[in-house]
């Protein structure tokens, strides 16, 4: 669902060691992204309208109680067709009906049944439209894939319509998509055949400042952005749309904006932005720079407890937007010149403190996008050492979850770096924290340690020899018997390298 920078290793990446560890990073790189593709994040969504319910009473000849019978649905249908005065309110009358699974399979089974629909869609009777579009809408939240497909017949009114003036009903109609979008293959390719991504485009440039059609428009969208097709099919479609100004417009965090729109917005973004497709278009549109300027925000909001309730749904897709975007970034000066506030940090950090136990993984999501800027930066190493980062950083290394394996890969990071990166870092306090996370049962946990401690004391003969003074050789002595060879070696190669401890050392 996500893509990872791995933590270089200076031992790693030597002779045949290189090419090991470009192969094992492309396969955690494949198995990242086909876990993204399993876990398919599409719903549905049930238009609701406040008054609806309450201005229906009394008026149609069932108790809506009561489940139609085959019959009764039979008899609505025919009383469409024939038309007169009470044709709107027997449309209301089958939309309250088909809320049931059972009426929804009679009455698409019935001849003809969807083209009286369509008909009364496309009429010139204004409330019988709305009405036989509300139909749709309720078909369209069915979990029976044989209703999806028979409202296809309607799509290209739905389509049409969203070029409208009424927002209400553009609304309607959007969401109405938005659920046909993920019922199977034919049915997108009939409505990317028909045209949506345009369509998106245009509507928005209709109803540019009403949140909630722009709300609707990146529900449908993310929808659709989440097919397993996606990538070959449609998110080229959309990069070339100008769909993405759009999106990036939506990211507000005001709370008399609303963050329903800003949710959906960057959702979409989160999808356009783990593809392999190129995403230089989400660069160029200001997508780095506008993530982490709403992040810095965000951070002080959350800092403060000025934080408005969900605001973690927002955050989230725009931590994997920021971290998918910095590691598909190419270079470091790349990266400068779209992320270069220091704050963002700061905001990183209040996100893995604050959403530690209520979200525990939301704060992963706040290191690897950390881990991102640290794996190739010197500049972002430097600015973790000089903001005082590291003691939080610390703090998490005893929690696991991935917290503490995604601390371990920054702190790994910025090891890598050098001497007097070592040195500050063992100033912080990391090697007694180091100890402790050895001492760990998580095998992957135990591996970035060592990779982490093997980075330290080889810079210096103060930082090994401090090492050994916590008495930390006989941690080491106890991996020799660790049933996985790789860690027995690694552990075995520190110790050989370590000074020899007199007798009061280890």
């Amino acid at each position: 669902m996500w893509r990872l920078k791995t933590v270089p290793h200076k031992a790693r990446l030597q002779g045949s060691g290189l090419e090991e560890f470009k192969l094992k990073r492309r396969e955690q790189e494949r198995a990242l992204r086909q876990a993204r593709r399993d876990r398919q994040l599409v719903s549905k969504r049930v238009l609701l309208h406040e008054d609806e319910d309450d201005a229906f009473e009394g008026e149609g000849t069932m108790d809506t109680c009561i489940t139609p019978t085959s019959d009764q649905v039979v008899k609505l249908l025919h009383g469409l067709q024939a038309g007169g005065e009470k044709r709107t309110t027997l449309c209301r009358e089958l939309r309250r009906a088909l809320r049931d699974l059972k009426v929804q399979l009679i009455f698409i089974r019935l001849e003809n049944s969807m083209r009286v629909v369509v008909s009364l869609l496309s009429g010139s009777d204004a409330q019988c439209r709305v009405e036989a579009g509300k139909c749709l809408h309720t078909l369209s939240h069915s979990p029976h894939p044989e209703v999806g497909m028979t409202c296809l017949l309607a799509s290209p009114y739905l389509l049409t319509y969203l070029s409208g003036q009424s927002a209400k009903f553009t609304e309607l109609c959007l969401y109405t998509l938005g659920n046909l979008c993920p019922e199977n293959e034919l049915v997108r390719e009939k409505l990317l055949a028909q045209g949506i991504i345009p369509a998106l485009h245009h509507c928005l440039q209709n109803h540019g400042g009403n949140l909630a059609v722009l709300e609707a428009v990146a529900f449908a969208l993310s929808q659709l952005l989440q097919a397993r097709d996606a990538e070959q099919k449609i998110i080229p479609l959309v990069l070339t749309s100008g769909l993405t100004s759009h999106l990036m417009a939506g990211l507000n965090s005001d709370p008399e904006y609303g963050i329903g729109a800003s949710i959906e917005c960057a959702w979409c973004l989160h999808y356009l932005s783990c593809s392999e497709t190129d995403s230089s278009v989400l660069v160029n549109h200001g997508a780095l720079s506008r993530c982490s300027s709403l992040m810095v925000t965000l951070g002080g909001a959350v800092a403060h407890g000025e934080s408005q309730d969900g605001l973690e749904l927002l955050i989230w897709p725009l931590l994997r937007c920021l971290g998918n975007l910095l590691a598909r970034c190419d270079t470091c000066e790349e990266v400068g010149a779209c992320v270069n506030d220091c704050r963002l940090l700061a905001a990183l950090g209040v996100f893995a403190q604050s959403y530690l136990h209520t979200h525990p993984a939301l704060g992963r999501e706040a290191l690897w996008v950390l881990n991102n800027l640290t794996a190739d930066s010197v500049v972002w190493c430097s600015a973790v050492l000089g903001s005082g980062l590291v003691p939080v950083l610390i703090q998490l290394m005893p929690f696991s979850q991935g917290i503490n394996s995604m601390v371990l890969r920054t702190l790994g990071n910025v090891a890598y770096k050098g001497t007097a990166f070592c040195l500050q870092l063992v100033e912080a306090g990391v090697l007694p924290a180091l100890c402790a996370t050895l001492k760990m049962a998580d095998a992957e946990v135990v591996t970035l340690s060592l990779e982490v401690l093997h980075l330290l004391v080889a810079s210096s003969p103060q930082v090994a020899e401090g090492f050994v003074q916590l008495k930390g050789v006989s941690v080491l002595e106890m991996m020799l018997f660790n049933s996985e060879e790789a860690l027995r070696l690694r552990a075995s190669y520190i110790i050989d390298h370590l000074p020899q401890p007199g007798v009061d050392g280890c």
